[in-house]
């Protein structure tokens, strides 16, 4: 090979390689916000916290489930904490709700994992989806994704297909978890995380249920 043929092809070789590098850059800062995130929820590592019903319309007729509850969410699941958070959500004495909020390779991805008492799972469970990117390190959206949709309809339950659900934290202060829909639908539930309070049960499922 001569100077002359080997000049060019080295070109282009370095240009492949910052390509690369430019590519790889690019593709770390998108994922910060969603790692950002993600280490700020797993901050709070092994406690738990009480929220409130911040935001909750249109009222339902139907009686409602979080009404005179004690909620409590408990960031249980950290043994892998750079890729999947466990976050049990308490509602008085209904332990059957708990969040899974790990990592993909383009974000996160939110799942609610529902149970009953014998730790069997619900029929509607693990359905959620995939964060919107970028997102921030404060909030992170997630509309419902193709599975769901088609649990939610098998179910029944119409008005749930075009939820998102969505997480803010805003470390030692609060942390929101919210579900919204086109037709006006807003719930919003905000936890103090400046205040610990004493540590729940497990929730159903992640151990055997308690003797009768």
């Amino acid at each position: 090979m001569t100077v002359y043929t080997f000049l060019p092809l080295a070109a282009a070789m370095l240009l492949a390689a910052c390509t690369g590098q430019r590519d790889s850059v690019a593709h770390d800062v998108a994922m910060a916000p969603a790692d950002a995130f993600l280490a700020a929820v797993a901050a709070h590592c092994g406690k738990a916290f009480e929220g409130h019903v911040a935001v909750n319309t249109p009222r339902s007729a139907a009686p409602d489930p979080f009404d005179g509850k004690r909620l409590v969410m408990h960031v249980r699941g950290c043994e892998d904490s750079a890729h999947e958070l466990r976050i049990p959500f308490h509602v008085g004495d209904d332990h059957s709700r708990t969040w899974v909020l790990s990592r993909t390779d383009t974000g996160l991805r939110l799942k609610h994992d529902h149970r009953h008492a014998d730790g069997s799972p619900d029929a509607v469970t693990m359905y959620g989806g995939d964060s919107t990117p970028p997102g921030t390190a404060q909030r992170q959206a997630f509309p419902v994704d193709a599975d769901s949709v088609a649990m939610f309809r098998k179910a029944g339950m119409e008005a749930s297909v075009r939820n998102t659900w969505a997480m803010e934290v805003e470390p030692d202060e609060r942390f929101v978890y919210e579900l919204t829909r086109p037709d006006g639908r807003r719930f919003q539930v905000v936890f103090d995380l400046g205040k610990p309070v004493a540590l729940p049960r497990a929730p159903w499922g992640a151990e055997a249920p308690p003797a009768p």
